[in-house]
């Protein structure tokens, strides 16, 4: 298949809010597909590369480079090149693939090298997500989605469940089964409001503390040990201090589900990024990770995927208790509030609320899983925006955020410091308004941003905040994401910088 179809699928999916038409248009792209092109195509489609992080960074897919008159890049062209960036390290490796990189964009269209730009960065933003592609992988072999969806599960790889619904026979997706030593497709949480109400849509439930940590997945097979991240990367070579943990435990195969963080002297949790920065280490350094485990999916040859959240924890507590996440039983808001203080209290996001008879699903499930933490707003000023790409392309998208800085700390006095960018929560209307607004207060113009004058404020919700050294304040936000526009507030009743300071943990 012609790279040009799966970019002409992403533009036809970027341009409807139906999901039925999105997976509409998936699926008719899947069927034309040969067996070897699936895992790409469903990666490029998702902006997840088959081969993981290529080591490219937006500087340097933006250098100007010339491109085909014609489409004529295969699918499977684009993968080879994607594989030998991948292995592009060591000395010279930047040159490496500065030449890859050239090759790519000239055998590509214009419109073909944007698309690749996009998917190196992870940044399509189709509204092809994950479930939605699984719809489409589902109508296109014509097999049963949650079979879809448990093989792409067990075998970590949405890609490879696609080739196997699509090309092999009836009872395939079934045959896929667990196996240790390889990374399964994690569950994840749903959100509620408190942990009252997340108790109330779970009723018996297991109320656990929501470590501000890295997600890790622990694999044991004798004395072999397998760590791996959110997204499936073997990250075992950089934690010999949770690789020794596991191994002293009294199993002989088991798969684990937990996080992992840095604790401080007193046994506190250190900031995330440190946790981060060690987390990220290629070499070991004197912050200690300390695992955290909340799950257990299989136990010396038993497979517990299928059992219900009490039984896995049962075995986890038996085998692994030292090492088990704090969690309290309970069916009443009561307690429940009381173990999201607890936890709040203890330095820690706030609380996880699971269904006790829920099995373990990738995705979010629901009701299962559902986590509760404070969700904390500040009124920020926009001091630029940047043309959007994909469904918002003509449209001004993603805000440059700006804190007051009343007392001069971080530049002069009165002035606004950066503290992050987002995109998230602008609805069609807020686009269409700003994109009108903020040239009328534009002050210059670079390649893709509008940079203005700081006097809009906007109602940003944030989940914390963590050390910067790309911000001059030393802060930045995390997952922020946009309440609304505050036309009643002057700049200078702006949140100041020394407010979010006060968030950093020590």
């Amino acid at each position: 298949m012609l790279l040009r179809e799966v970019v002409e699928a992403a533009d036809a999916v970027s341009r409807t809010a139906s999901r039925k038409a999105k997976i509409g248009v998936l699926a008719e792209v899947l069927r034309r597909l040969t067996p070897e092109e699936v895992p790409s195509a469903v990666g490029l489609l998702l902006a997840k590369p088959r081969q993981g992080r290529l080591g490219v960074g937006w500087r340097t897919l933006a250098a100007e480079r010339s491109h085909a008159p014609t489409a004529t890049l295969g699918v499977l062209d684009v993968d080879a090149a994607f594989d030998r960036l991948a292995v592009a390290t060591g000395s010279g490796s930047a040159a490496r693939r500065q030449t890859e990189l050239d090759a790519l964009a000239g055998a590509a269209t214009a419109g073909e090298w944007d698309f690749l730009s996009r998917v190196i960065l992870g940044e399509l933003r189709t509204g092809a997500l994950e479930g939605v592609l699984l719809d489409a992988v589902a109508l296109a072999a014509d097999r049963p989605a949650a079979s879809v969806r448990r093989a792409a599960m067990l075998s970590g790889d949405l890609g490879e469940a696609a080739a196997v619904a699509l090309f092999d026979g009836p009872d395939a997706l079934e045959d896929v089964g667990l196996v240790v030593g390889r990374a399964v497709l994690p569950m994840l949480a749903a959100t509620a409001s408190s942990a009252a109400d997340a108790v109330a849509a779970t009723g018996d439930s297991s109320v656990e503390y929501k470590l501000d940590g890295a997600r890790i997945q622990v694999h044991r097979d004798g004395d072999e040990v397998r760590i791996f991240t959110r997204t499936l990367a073997d990250v075992t070579h950089r934690l010999p201090e949770i690789v020794d943990t596991v191994r002293g435990l009294p199993v002989r195969s088991a798969i684990f589900d937990g996080e992992t963080l840095a604790l401080d002297e007193d046994g506190a949790p250190r900031a995330f990024q440190e946790t981060m920065a060690r987390f990220g280490s290629e070499t070991a350094t004197a912050v200690a990770l300390r695992p955290w485990f909340f799950d257990l999916l299989h136990l010396d040859g038993r497979d517990l995927l299928d059992e219900p959240l009490h039984v896995r924890q049962a075995e986890l507590q038996r085998v692994a208790g030292e090492w088990r996440v704090p969690a309290v039983r309970t069916a009443d808001p009561v307690v429940a509030e009381e173990t999201a203080r607890a936890a709040l209290a203890a330095g820690h996001e706030g609380v996880m609320v699971k269904g006790v008879d829920a099995a373990y699903q990738a995705g979010r499930r629901g009701k299962s899983w559902l986590k509760v933490k404070p969700v904390l707003t500040f009124d920020l000023v926009v001091l630029a925006v940047e043309e959007g790409s994909g469904r918002r392309s003509g449209l001004l998208s993603n805000l440059h955020l700006g804190a007051h800085d009343p007392d001069g700390a971080f530049g002069p006095p009165g002035g606004f410091v950066m503290v992050g960018k987002t995109f998230k929560g602008l609805t069609d209307r807020l686009l269409a308004w700003q994109t009108a607004h903020f040239p009328t207060i534009e002050t210059s113009r670079s390649a893709h941003t509008v940079h203005v004058r700081p006097e809009t404020v906007v109602e940003i919700a944030i989940d914390g905040v963590q050390r910067s050294t790309r911000y001059p304040g030393g802060v930045a936000l995390r997952f922020a994401r946009v309440k609304g526009y505050r036309p009643d507030k002057t700049p200078a009743e702006a949140d100041t910088i020394d407010a979010l300071r006060a968030l950093l943990r020590g």
